[in-house]
């Protein structure tokens, strides 16, 4: 399907979209070139009719409205990328619109939770310093898992205590890290000069001494979950939800978490301005005059 390896080429060097995000598209789209051909249909016959019923199809097969929201993200995207070839002319896919969803308070954990996870990862050697450092660094800085594994070693900045993330479209943000995280990355890169496979520039490595993954690093954390018997849903994303809400809790601004975050829009940010039970009784006790 040549259409389909065109528009994966312009997701990833003209929209600058990540590998996972380019992955997520073209499976989608795929799904949607299949259903043309078994109505017989090409690209150039594209209609709203059509449209309105791939969009039924997947409302029968019973497909949750957050999947339903990314495909339909997916077509508009695909058929703007069809437009700016002048393979569909006059498609005004701003028309194309993806149903409303309720926005959920993201998972976290709290001050004490987080603490104690953290200060559990301990041990000797290579594996265990590796791990303290990552995870600190990942709640010091709020970053995904993803711009985690793909740092180098001169993205830190220990003069300046800063951290350098390449972010999502390729945008670089930034960020501040505190003590916690600096002690535990200069432990670990003492470790690090005796794993380093030749002309390995990543941060973070495996046994072998290339970059590690993201999956990895995901397993080691659910090790630590189950050694502190944390038995929530945790995920790496859960340790920047954590970031974002300890911070704003703690007086700072939604602008300024927002540039740490690395969103592009304030209404991102806004969904971790949900107020913790603890936080609210502190205010109440604090500014009530009969509390």
């Amino acid at each position: 399907m040549q259409y389909l390896l065109d528009f994966s080429v312009y997701l990833e060097q003209e929209r600058n979209l990540s590998s996972q995000t380019v992955k997520a598209y073209t499976s989608d789209i795929k799904d949607f070139l299949n259903f043309l051909e078994n109505k017989g249909k090409k690209i150039e016959h594209i209609n709203y009719s059509l449209i309105r019923e791939y969009i039924g199809s997947l409302m029968e097969k019973g497909k949750k409205y957050t999947t339903l929201a990314r495909k339909i993200s997916s077509l508009r995207s695909f058929l703007r990328f069809l437009s700016s070839r002048e393979i569909l002319v006059d498609f005004p896919t701003s028309a194309l619109r993806s149903p409303r969803l309720k926005r959920k308070i993201p998972s976290f954990l709290d001050e004490e939770e987080m603490a104690t996870l953290l200060d559990q990862i301990e041990g000797e050697g290579f594996c265990f310093s590796r791990d303290k450092a990552a995870f600190e660094l990942l709640y010091a800085t709020g970053m995904r898992i993803a711009e985690l594994v793909s740092l180098n070693v001169d993205s830190i900045d220990f003069n300046e205590e800063i951290v350098r993330v390449k972010g999502k479209r390729g945008k670089e943000r930034l960020v501040p890290m505190g003590k916690y995280a600096q002690l535990a990355l200069k432990e670990y890169l003492e470790y690090r000069k005796g794993k380093i496979a030749p002309g390995e520039r990543a941060l973070f490595l495996n046994k072998f001494g290339e970059r590690i993954s993201d999956r990895y690093m995901r397993e080691r954390l659910n090790k630590y979950l189950k050694k502190v018997g944390i038995n929530k849903h945790i995920t790496p994303h859960t340790l920047r939800h954590s970031f974002a809400t300890h911070l704003l809790n703690r007086g700072a601004d939604l602008r300024s978490v927002q540039e740490l975050l690395g969103h592009e829009r304030l209404s991102t940010t806004q969904i971790y301005t949900h107020i913790t039970p603890s936080h609210l009784k502190k205010v109440y006790d604090k500014s009530h005059p009969r509390s």
